[in-house]
């Protein structure tokens, strides 16, 4: 169930060097954090992934990096795992692993992520088993993304990443 966003597109037409046409997300109901600005690879598309994960008092996924072909952007918070590459190619689709709500209980929200490449190697974080995979969104050539994360919460429950959208290029 790829979720295309018109209104996000027409905010922004171009990422500078690449034109994205069209945003992919998955159908999510998260409730925690917020959007943080736009990511895009300078030249090319992306062609791999490293998560970087957050032990609070979970693991959960708190960035995506996406390994450009130029590479990208980083965030403190976490510990990195799971380099994941595509050589030659790039990747083309994804399915996110989430976690409902747990009500009551500590959430960890998005536990991790699984991206096709255009040689149709499927490359999968190694993160957690909680939660289920949802659908593979489409294929295209994806070029950035966009996270919304909820930032450490002190002692209250941190879930750190909740949901991703990821940018299409020509």
């Amino acid at each position: 169930f790829p979720v295309r966003t018109p209104a996000l597109l027409q905010q922004m037409q171009s990422t500078g060097v690449l034109e994205y046409t069209s945003v992919f997300t998955v159908p999510n109901r998260d409730r925690w954090g917020r959007w943080d600005s736009r990511q895009f690879c300078c030249h090319g598309y992306a062609n791999g992934f490293v998560l970087k994960v957050t032990f609070s008092p979970f693991p959960a996924i708190s960035w995506i990096h996406l390994h450009c072909q130029d590479d990208s952007v980083t965030i403190e918070w976490g510990t990195w795992i799971s380099f994941q590459v595509c050589p030659g190619g790039y990747l083309i689709s994804f399915s996110l692993r989430r976690e409902e709500s747990q009500g009551g209980g500590d959430d960890t929200a998005a536990n991790n992520i699984q991206f096709r490449s255009s040689h149709e190697a499927v490359l999968v974080g190694d993160v957690l088993l909680w939660g289920t995979f949802g659908s593979w969104t489409n294929s295209c050539k994806i070029c950035g993304l966009q996270t919304k994360a909820e930032p450490p919460q002190g002692l209250q429950d941190d879930t750190a990443l909740n949901n991703v959208k990821f940018f299409c290029c020509k």
